[in-house]
């Protein structure tokens, strides 16, 4: 798909990390971006840094999804781009001193990461769908998910997370089925150790110890590198139903 300022998207968790940093590639293109995330302060300024559109949204909300995409869709018209970024990553062993798993965390985690993110994906789909072709191959298009490595590596307590992002790799394929006759794409991307603000957040030597686990390039990923990878998704056609890692080659150790 080629982009340009007739195109319009939608990236969710766009107010930090890798949606931000996708935000800006997408309006670095040209393309209209609306960014939905519940942080105000920083979707409202990356906004105002790209000419893009701030939406506050709760993706565990339905009806806060649904208006942000009509908000979007006011502003910018119909996207033909969903970035889905939004997602959260607490900590909890199955059982640890005692007792179990906190069970309302274990459903957070789900409803943000898998369920938020299916939400999006067949409310945008739904529009994608009445539009007409824009490419050659009569590609309508496209929706990019965030994954991890823990979806397939999950460490010792990640099992919410690890759960959840296994769900969103386990969908892709799926859905990029679902969607075929209508020219929408499906693809997923599963992060290894980036520079994220849960990550950054940690003491330098932290960060510095994690990098030198990756093997080349030995160092944590950059958002920027996020970024890069959704645009040659949204540029290479035969790219669908697939879960990408991208991760310098690392498999996590279990803890």
């Amino acid at each position: 798909m080629q982009l340009g300022n007739d195109i319009s998207a939608v990236v969710t968790g766009g107010a930090s990390g890798l949606g931000a940093a996708t935000a800006r590639m997408l309006a670095a293109e040209g393309v209209k971006v609306t960014l939905f995330d519940r942080d105000a302060d920083g979707g409202a300024a990356v906004a105002s840094e790209i000419g893009g559109l701030f939406v506050s949204v709760d993706v565990t909300d339905q009806a806060s999804v649904e208006a942000g995409f009509a908000s979007a869709r006011a502003a910018h018209g119909q996207e033909r781009i969903l970035v889905n970024c939004a997602g959260i990553a607490p900590v909890a062993k199955t059982t640890s001193r005692g007792e179990p798993h906190p069970m309302d965390m274990f459903t957070k985690v789900i409803e943000v990461n898998l369920i938020g993110t299916f939400r999006c994906i067949a409310i945008a789909s739904t529009g994608m769908a009445a539009l007409d072709p824009v490419t050659e191959d009569g590609g309508r298009g496209v929706i990019v998910s965030t994954a991890s490595v823990a979806a397939f590596d999950g460490q010792i307590g990640q099992v919410a997370y690890a759960a959840s992002k296994a769900g969103v790799a386990g969908m892709t394929l799926p859905v990029a089925r679902d969607l075929s006759r209508s020219g929408i794409r499906v693809m997923t991307i599963a992060p290894g150790t980036f520079e994220t603000p849960m990550l950054m957040g940690l003491p330098q030597e932290v960060r510095d110890s994690l990098g030198q686990q990756v093997p080349f390039p030995s160092r944590l990923g950059r958002a920027t590198e996020y970024a890069k990878m959704v645009r040659a998704i949204i540029d290479n056609d035969m790219l669908n139903g697939e879960t990408i890692r991208l991760d310098g080659a690392i498999r996590m150790a279990p803890r």
